[in-house]
């Protein structure tokens, strides 16, 4: 039987693999920065009715991502993310060399992201079904919850409605709702 350890290895290593070429043919040259609205209207309309990779005149590479792919991404990240956490706390369980009150408080922490993950699961599906929506992407952070919606626009009720139905399963948090186009 392949131990737990192995499969996580193996796994780190493909999500690198994966991560590296997809810097390497990033137009960026490697540098990732958070894509505000404006900038992702700007690149899904340069990449519109255009598929995989495209050069510039002067030899320069462009990798172009649709949004199915870049949410896949940030869902794949987020989870290695809080399986790499999820293990640490095990591991400090586990061990002997770590107090009561410590134990108990990995033991805290791992409920805390299993309660998120269930959470930003319920609210997706909630969002998706309420309005017809591709896609929706919910992460939820220390004090703010992100939820972007794969839609054309949103209107001031939707966006509200999408605030209520998040403040209804996470409670008093702040809640940040964008719109991404569908590329």
């Amino acid at each position: 039987m392949v131990k737990k350890q192995t499969v996580w290895l193996l796994t780190m290593l493909s999500l690198l693999i994966v991560l590296s070429v997809y810097y390497m043919t990033s137009p960026d040259n490697g540098e990732m920065a958070f894509i505000q609205e404006d900038e992702w209207a700007e690149i899904t309309e340069d990449a519109a009715g255009q598929e995989g990779v495209e050069t510039t005149g002067d030899g320069t590479v462009i990798s172009q991502i649709s949004t199915d792919e870049l949410f896949s991404a940030i869902r794949l990240d987020m989870q290695n993310q809080r399986d790499q956490m999820q293990e640490q706390l095990s591991e400090i369980v586990a061990s002997s060399d770590f107090s009561t009150e410590e134990k108990n408080e990995a033991l805290e922490k791992m409920e805390t992201i299993k309660a998120n993950q269930s959470k930003e699961s319920i609210i997706e599906n909630t969002i998706r079904a309420s309005a017809s929506y591709d896609d929706v992407l919910v992460r939820a952070e220390d004090d703010v919850v992100h939820v972007t919606v794969k839609a054309d626009e949103l209107s001031k009720t939707e966006t509200n409605n999408i605030i209520q139905m998040v403040s209804d399963e996470f409670g008093q948090k702040e809640v940040q709702v964008q719109f991404q186009p569908a590329g």
